[in-house]
């Protein structure tokens, strides 16, 4: 078997492996009922609608 020759230092496998933890920022769309900005397939927080239909009453 192949075996390596040195040794790997802690910051080099570090780096590796942090190329596969990013954050991303959260997609958003305008709400087709009140134009403001929420997350997708979720009710709007602004006018409580969901697919066209008021799901929640929001004051």
């Amino acid at each position: 078997m192949a075996v390596p020759k040195r040794k790997i230092s802690k910051a080099r496998r570090d780096k590796r492996r942090a190329s596969n933890i990013k954050m991303t920022a959260p997609n958003v769309i305008e709400c087709p009922n009140c134009h403001e900005p929420s997350m997708p397939h979720r009710v709007c927080a602004a006018c409580g609608y969901y697919k066209n239909t008021e799901v929640i009453e929001v004051k």
